[in-house]
């Protein structure tokens, strides 16, 4: 019997077919024909592929995955503001308060790129639901909580549910905006409202504070379970299976590794030639050891080891741990210092809004560089200007009261990189990996962030009881490395403008 024709514009999309149409948001091929159906493939009927693509509305998206992010950024930063208040209802000792900051971060580096990888294999749509929901549901309890133990929990499952929604969304961005200027407008103005997300909560928190810390959790936890209602009747879904099971063990081994990591950084704060602290850094690197082995003998790994022989991807990383360690490290306990010389939290609130809204506003514009200047420069050039800014900053932090004029400064300056760098980081993440890896991307590059983050805010909180000018000549110190790694990581094919290619 004579093999049939293969056809070109009717045959159901194969995994090959799907790294194409994976970024694109164009109409779905007419149906094929029941024979010519690949054996393990499982298309949608025509009618329920119609529905969606007719769902797929850009502006829509870019609006609910930017209002749910900014949501889990405010959650994120609220603690700032919080943090006193839930010391003293907590009765928590300084040594346990860095990890009041640290839950949400644990979850999500822990558990970002799991996140993406059920994204991809399971529905972007589903896992940013879910996550959006699971965000109302925890930080509701959050409110509740009557310990740091039950709080920091609580915060823990809040970064799960983070991870869910940061790892989608630039999954479903990528979905819905081909390549080219729509997708590097959209993914800039996503990074914005990052940056709007750190700046609300503060203020936010600040705000409700004044009456009751919890206020601020029990009106974040109803709005995320908003955003998640109007999540499920706006976004279309996408996906691009690679089949396997998620890759669990590969999560509790990174997840561990963390957790031993800051337990280790917390304990330093007391002493870091102790034995218990050697023990945990040792365990850590074990455990990331056995992270990468599970990775490289897994079916369905979280993240494809491979990616890491790709400039651009290390590149996008570096510049994402850098991120954590030098930036959100430092101005995540920026605010309780202020606080600590005698600033009440609404005015730190506002001042932090200096640094957060400017990076909001940087970030919206960056779009305007896009032509001209490469994610990687402007990584670079972001780095340098927190720098700057933070240096700026010294000997006027500990008293609140001295050096008003460059403390503004600092903070203004510091904010522009920071804009920068939120704009930059979006747009490397899809750049560096294939269209059909967009939410593996995302969560590859958000994990190196948070566990930045994570590792940045334990070392601020011990480095500052050398004195608040030590926190920030470490925080210097790390930009200016971070600015530095980024530009070593030039791609032999990068453009001659700076570009890089999106797909290789």
């Amino acid at each position: 019997m004579a093999r049939p024709t293969r056809p070109t514009a009717t045959h159901a999309p194969t995994s090959s077919t799907r790294t194409a149409s994976a970024g694109t948001s164009s109409a779905p091929a007419a149906p094929a024909p029941a024979p010519t159906a690949p054996p393990n493939s499982t298309p949608p009927p025509a009618a329920k592929g119609t529905r969606e693509a007719e769902r797929a509305r850009p502006g829509g998206t870019l609006a609910v995955t930017s209002a749910a992010t900014t949501v889990a950024l405010m959650n994120y930063t609220a603690p700032m503001l919080t943090l006193p208040a839930m010391t003293a209802a907590f009765g928590t000792p300084p040594s346990a308060q860095a990890w009041l900051l640290n839950g949400t971060p644990l979850g999500l580096a822990a558990l970002l790129l799991v996140a993406g990888s059920l994204a991809d294999d399971y529905g972007r749509r589903r896992v940013f639901v879910a996550g959006t929901l699971a965000l109302g549901l925890t930080t509701g309890i959050g409110a509740f909580a009557d310990s740091t133990l039950t709080f920091t929990l609580a915060r823990i499952a809040q970064g799960a549910a983070s991870a869910a929604i940061l790892a989608s969304s630039l999954g479903l961005l990528v979905h819905a905006f081909p390549a080219g200027p729509a997708r590097i407008r959209a993914t800039g103005v996503w990074g914005a409202f990052v940056s709007a997300g750190i700046a609300l909560g503060p203020l936010v928190a600040g705000a409700l504070a004044t009456v009751e810390w919890r206020l601020a959790y029990g009106v974040l936890a109803v709005i995320a379970l908003a955003t998640g209602g109007v999540a499920s009747r706006t976004l279309a879904e996408s996906r691009a299976p690679r089949g396997g099971r998620p890759d669990l063990p590969g999560a509790l081994t990174l997840g561990l590794s963390l957790a031993t990591l800051l337990t280790a950084l917390t304990l330093g704060r007391d002493g870091w030639l102790r034995a218990p602290v050697g023990w945990l850094a040792a365990a850590s690197v074990a455990l990331l050891a056995l992270f990468v082995l599970v990775e490289r003998r897994s079916t369905a790994p979280m993240i494809d080891l491979g990616l890491f022989r790709r400039r651009p991807f290390l590149a996008a990383s570096s510049g994402a741990l850098f991120t954590g360690l030098a930036v959100i490290g430092l101005f995540s306990y920026l605010p309780a210092i202020l606080q600590q010389a005698g600033m009440s939290a609404l005015g730190t609130a506002w001042l932090f809004l200096l640094w957060s809204g400017t990076a909001f506003l940087v970030a919206l514009q960056t779009k305007r560089l896009a032509g001209r200047v490469g994610a990687r420069h402007q990584l670079a050039l972001g780095f340098a200007l927190s720098a700057a800014g933070v240096l700026a900053m010294l000997g006027t932090v500990s008293s609140a009261d001295d050096g008003r004029a460059r403390l503004l400064l600092g903070l203004a300056v510091a904010g522009v990189g920071s804009g920068l760098l939120n704009a930059a980081l979006p747009r490397l993440a899809v750049e560096s990996v294939p269209p059909e890896r967009a939410a593996m991307g995302s969560g590859a590059n958000n994990t190196a962030r948070y566990i930045g983050s994570a590792a940045g805010v334990a070392l601020t909180i011990a480095v500052s009881t050398a004195g608040t000018n030590t926190a920030l000549i470490v925080s210097t110190g790390l930009s200016l490395l971070g600015a530095v790694a980024v530009l070593a990581l030039r791609d032999g094919r990068e453009a001659k403008g700076g570009r890089t290619p999106s797909t290789r």
